[in-house]
């Protein structure tokens, strides 16, 4: 089985998935504009073959490199798991005739207007939204829609220029920070909690799901510099609590005519019970959340999504054992870290239920938190009830602190 992998070592996870490739048997042939001799170490034994091209992002460019990089040769799977490339691995796809999810369908999961207009013609509850090309069709769209308001790009990803406007001052704030996106979805601001519904999915049947919940949602992680953000894994995937949330995403893949791989949905439980679809791409989820879901049953989902892409088949046992909490520090000031304070005793506190400690120590630069969740690092913590997993989350939020300077 050859398969081309775009982008197979940026974000850094994508090392990983080059490694699930390799390991059920792909011939692996990385493409990415990183320099061949700046490929890490340590996925050199997972490619096959690799092309540097000029620019990944310039598509046509790419599909002219590519095919006539591989002329004469049979490949069987294009596949992408960075959200800027699935389109482009669609397009190669139907270029060369090969299986996989059309052009078509992707854009579904990447234009978030045209995204909302297919869920809600299945029938299922999406926010009221409108597309919007100018300032103009913006403030119109604010006008019709009413205030709070929610704007973000249209094909963006993670919460990035994402902003939520109470009235029509702050909405002109707004567009002056997004004067370089070319296209905004504007949509009503949804009250509620905010879970995610992952899926390792088979013909756009989840093979594998998974639920968790952003405390706070997204958009306050963004916007609020002094919050430690903290997302976690639900180990009872039975509760009634989430189930409309669950039946909601599977309906979801089959409006949007998901095919084989991961698919990353947001939605909101409002304080009525109410499910409501906020957004999904067909592309695992960032924030280091495949690495919960992993540590949740114990599981090789990089692994199991390459089986799903290249067999059609999800063969690992993915009965959920932990509630997985991952908290995300920023540390106070600007400069390099110059101390943290908290992390021996939380580590003491929680013992064996620390899985990974991944916090930037004194003498590294600190992050812009507004460009990366990541920020100064991270702490994973398990444990099979929800409350202490819980407690345990939020002990590191508050009592772990990291300073700059």
């Amino acid at each position: 089985m050859r398969v081309v992998f775009l982008a197979p070592i940026y974000p850094p996870e994508m090392i990983e998935y080059t490694r699930g490739l390799a390991e059920v048997g792909a011939q692996v042939y990385g493409v990415g504009d990183t320099p061949r001799e700046a490929l890490p170490a340590r996925v050199k034994p997972y490619l096959h073959d690799y092309l540097q091209v000029p620019r990944i992002m310039d598509e046509e460019d790419v599909m002219d490199r590519v095919t006539a990089w591989l002329r004469g040769k049979s490949i069987d799977r294009v596949l992408a798991n960075w959200e800027p490339l699935v389109i482009l691995a669609a397009r190669l796809r139907e270029r060369w005739g090969m299986p996989g999810m059309s052009v078509d369908a992707v854009t579904g999961f990447r234009d978030k207007q045209l995204m909302k207009e297919r869920v809600a013609a299945a029938g299922l509850r999406v926010p009221k939204s409108r597309r919007a090309r100018t300032e103009k069709e913006t403030r119109a769209a604010a006008e019709e829609l009413g205030y709070p308001l929610i704007v973000k790009p249209i094909a963006g990803a993670g919460s990035a220029d994402t902003y939520k406007c109470e009235n029509a001052a702050e909405l002109d704030e707004t567009l002056v920070k997004m004067r370089g996106v070319g296209e905004a979805s504007c949509e009503e601001y949804i009250e509620g909690e905010e879970f995610t519904f992952d899926t390792v999915s088979i013909a756009g049947k989840p093979a594998y799901e998974n639920v968790a919940q952003y405390l706070p949602k997204p958009l306050e992680m963004r916007s609020l510099q002094w919050v430690s953000p903290v997302i976690i894994t639900v180990r009872d995937m039975t509760q009634a609590k989430i189930q409309g949330g669950i039946t909601l995403g599977r309906k979801v893949l089959t409006a949007l005519g998901m095919g084989d791989g991961f698919t990353h949905m947001e939605w909101f439980l409002t304080p009525k019970g109410e499910a409501i679809f906020g957004e999904i791409g067909c592309r695992p989820g960032g924030a280091h959340i495949v690495d919960q879901m992993n540590y949740t049953s114990d599981i090789d989902l990089f692994r199991e999504w390459a089986r799903v892409a290249v067999h059609g088949r999800f063969e690992a046992d993915a009965r959920r054992k932990y509630n997985v909490g991952i908290v995300f520090k920023r540390a106070l000031g600007e400069g390099r870290i110059t101390r943290i304070d908290g992390l021996n005793e939380w580590l003491h506190m929680c013992g064996d239920s620390v899985v990974e400690e991944k916090l930037l120590r004194p003498g590294a630069p600190r992050r812009n938190w507004k460009h990366t969740l990541l920020s100064d690092g991270h702490v994973l913590v398990r444990h099979p009830d929800w409350a202490t997993a819980h407690r345990m989350s939020f002990a590191a939020a508050t009592d772990i602190r990291m300073f700059a300077g």
